[in-house]
């Protein structure tokens, strides 16, 4: 059983993910907690805790594990060009 910190929790989290579409990473940072936590919370306790809320954020957890590649290109991307600048090869 779930104790009730942590339901409130995973509802929380649950929440937020739903509003802003998170990252569990983003989440994470946001509520001072790991990423595993968020994951543990989001992906197993809340399908017990409340499905409806759960189905809805595997739909936002499935789009943001299909974008991770984008995302991850755009700061490769972005930690380059800014080497770049501070070697002065790009203006």
């Amino acid at each position: 059983m779930v104790k009730k910190y942590g339901r409130e929790r995973a509802e929380m989290l649950a929440e937020y993910v739903v509003e802003t579409g998170a990252t569990v990473r983003a989440c994470a940072a946001k509520f001072g907690v790991s990423k595993s936590t968020v994951h543990k919370d989001l992906s197993t306790r809340l399908r017990y805790i409340n499905a409806p809320l759960y189905s809805q954020v595997k739909k936002i957890l499935e789009i943001n594990k299909s974008e991770r590649h984008l995302r991850g290109g755009e700061a490769t991307r972005r930690k380059y060009l800014k080497y770049k600048k501070k070697q002065g090869t790009v203006q």
